[in-house]
Formats: C-alpha cells, sequence, structure tokens
C-alpha cells in the first residue's frame, strides 16, 4: 500500500515528535500514515521501546516496529546548547510538535508552552502526559497499567469471582494516542481560521476515565458501585461468551428481535415467548437462567460456522479468535489490515479516505538513520 505522501489528507504537514514508548509515537505515526512528513527525535539512547523485546529484527524489537512507520529518523541531545538550537530551527519549519516528557522538562530546557507561542504562534503543541501539569497529581509520571487502576478500569474488568484486572493491551495508552491524533486535527482545522497554532493537552488519566461507559452512566443514574461481570455486559443480555461443541461464540444481543431471531435459528423460539425471556430488562435479571436455557441448543454447533450464520441472519455474533486467526482471516487481508513494505509487516491503517488514503511508504527508522538528510539543511546555515 505505497503511495505517495502528497496524496495523504496531511499531506504538506510537518510533525517534530519528541515522543518515547507508546502513546505519543502511536499518534504520530497515524499522522504518518496520512501524509504528515514526520520527523521522530530520540535522545542519544534512542526511544527505549527499541529494546522491548523479544522479539527482534536487526537488533530492534517488534513494540518498536509497530507504531514507528512513515517516519524520519533523528538524535539530538536536549539537554545541550546546539542539541536546543536544532530543535528551535525544526521548530520554525514545523506545524505539530508531540511530546510526551514529564511536565516541566521542556520548561527547563527553555522550551515552556509561553516560550513556544511567542516563538512559533502557528505551532499546534501536544503533549501527552500521565495527570497533566496542574491539579492534585499534576506533574506526576503516567503509565498505562497504572492509569487503568485508577482510572477505574480494572476494577470492572474481570471475572466477577476474580480480582480487578488489566485489560490484556496498553488501551490508555492507546487511547490517548488516538485522542491526540483528533486534538491536533481539531488544532489545524482551527488554524486555516484563526492563523494561530494552539496547545493540545491530553493525558492518560482522563482517557481512561472516558472510557467508563456505560459505567459511569450507571453510576450517576443508580448510585451504585460497578462489579466485574467477566464477558457479560451490565445493561444487556445474552452479551457475552458462551460455550459451543467446538470453541466459544460472543453473542451480542441489543434487542428483542435480534433475540427471537437468534432462538428461532437455534430450533427453541418458544424461549422468546416466555415473561422471563421476553424482553431485554427481563433476560438481564435471569441472566444465569437464560445461560442454562442457551447451553444445550449451543451445544450443538461449532462456534465459528454458527457465528456466521447468526451474522448473516443479523444477528451479532461472532467466534473467538485468536491474533494468528486474526490475521490470516480473508476478511482482514481484504481490508488491508496487514501491510507489508521492505520485509515489514504491520497492522494497516483502519480509517479509510476516498480521495486521501493513508499509506505506508517508509519502514520503522533504524536508529538515527535520517539525520544527514533532515539536519543537513540547518547545520548548513550555521
Amino acid at each position: 500500500m505505497m503511495t505517495d505522501a502528497a496524496s495523504g489528507a496531511l499531506a504538506g504537514i510537518r510533525v517534530v515528535d519528541l515522543s518515547r514508548v507508546l502513546g505519543g509515537p502511536y499518534c504520530t505515526q497515524i499522522l504518518g500514515d496520512h501524509g504528515a512528513d514526520v520527523i521522530k527525535v530520540e535522545p542519544p539512547g534512542g526511544d527505549e521501546t527499541r529494546g522491548w523485546g523479544p522479539p527482534f529484527r536487526d537488533g530492534t524489537a517488534s513494540y518498536f516496529q509497530g507504531t514507528n512507520r512513515n517516519k524520519r529518523a533523528i538524535t539530538l541531545d536536549l539537554t545541550t546548547d546546539p542539541g536546543r538550537d536544532l530543535l528551535r530551527a525544526l521548530l520554525a519549519d514545523a506545524d505539530v510538535l508531540v511530546e510526551n516528557f514529564k511536565p516541566g522538562t521542556l520548561d527547563r530546557w527553555g522550551f515552556s508552552r509561553t516560550v513556544l507561542e511567542e516563538a512559533f504562534p502557528r505551532l499546534v503543541h501536544c503533549r501527552i502526559s500521565g495527570f497533566g501539569a496542574d491539579g492534585p497529581l499534576g506533574g506526576l509520571p503516567g503509565y498505562d497499567a497504572c492509569a487503568q487502576a485508577m482510572g477505574g478500569l480494572m476494577s470492572v474488568n474481570g471475572e466477577a469471582e476474580g480480582g480487578p484486572m488489566r485489560v490484556g493491551l496498553p488501551v490508555v495508552d492507546m487511547v490517548t494516542g488516538l485522542n491526540a491524533v483528533i486534538g491536533i486535527a481539531f488544532a489545524l482545522f482551527e488554524r486555516e481560521r484563526s492563523g494561530r497554532g494552539q496547545f493540545v493537552d491530553t493525558t492518560l488519566y482522563d482517557c481512561a476515565i472516558s472510557l467508563l461507559h456505560p459505567h459511569a452512566a450507571n453510576f450517576f443514574m443508580n448510585g451504585r458501585v460497578p462489579v466485574r461481570t467477566g464477558n457479560a455486559h451490565p445493561n444487556i443480555a445474552p452479551y457475552e461468551t458462551l460455550p459451543t461443541a467446538r470453541g466459544e461464540i460472543f453473542l451480542a444481543i441489543g434487542n428483542d428481535r435480534q433475540f427471537a431471531n437468534l432462538v428461532r435459528l437455534l430450533d427453541v423460539p418458544h424461549l422468546a415467548q416466555e415473561p422471563d425471556f421476553a424482553t431485554n430488562a427481563a433476560r438481564l435479571t435471569n441472566r444465569e437462567r437464560l445461560r442454562t436455557a442457551l447451553a444445550e441448543p449451543l451445544s450443538a454447533h461449532e462456534a465459528a460456522a454458527l457465528a456466521e450464520t447468526l451474522l448473516e441472519a443479523g444477528v451479532p455474533a461472532a467466534a473467538v479468535a485468536d491474533v494468528g486467526e486474526v490475521l490470516a482471516h480473508p476478511h482482514t487481508l481484504h481490508r488491508g489490515m496487514v501491510v507489508e513494505l521492505d520485509g515489514y509487516r504491520g497492522l494497516g491503517p483502519p480509517v479509510k479516505l476516498s480521495r486521501t488514503p493513508a499509506s505506508v511508504r517508509r519502514p520503522p527508522p533504524r536508529f538515527g538513520e535520517h539525520a544527514h538528510e533532515v539536519l543537513a539543511p540547518y547545520l548548513a546555515q550555521d
């Protein structure tokens, strides 16, 4: 899926990426996929995720490879005057700055918000941090798992009889990166009217809390602290994984019509007429009885085949797949969700634009790979 960057929606936008690890790099990879010229600025020791393996390829961990394509990489030591001078030169030509330093770090290096706004009035400055710069937790470092714990996500994730559990992927880091992309897009859009950049403030703490639907909405209405329900939904039934003769199937029945179609296809249509199951509220109240009633008819099917039959009938269902199965699925490949370039394989861009599509033009860069290409014009000016 290699195309010219000029075809992307963000063609002509230059991004200086000072971020490391996940939230920031994930954000800037999305910007790069959509045509932005992303300059990844690493410290002399490199982005620490280069060492977060195995697995490794050519000395670089898969973790780094997953969030750093479509970028040009340079190294700068921002603790030195020459490093800071080069950063100022880069920012003079930039549209966006993305960083996830602990609040106050850039200030100590002479790049406070006030300085940046005065020196580069059109610059969109996006900071990703744990808690923001002020407030009771302001300035403290943030980490995905800690944000999941503090933000309430772990309290509602896991089996009912088990303890709080971390979501099995860095969901807070990633949704913070997504929100950073949204904020940057908003700011660039507004800049077209005002001619001015602005500060985009995104925190792991805020983004973790923003994910608490429907648990927060339920709490605001009934005052009851949500509890863990495993794969079961707190407001809908059946909306959970259930066993079949082969594999587990997730049923996501959102209304009474879908439930009637489900039990019809399972050859137990009478269940839709029983008072205990006729409405979602009744099914939710009688969830355990419903599981028992569905167990025998489900045991006559295999999850994958049944899920396909149900989907074709408009009943939301899915067989539980592992990562290998997902990445090999024909529809995954049809949608371009696996991309390859020069030996690199990665996940494809999920946002498809009709006229200005995303593209994968550069594999993840080697450490400092583009130093001469990026910095030579600035060094020549000295």
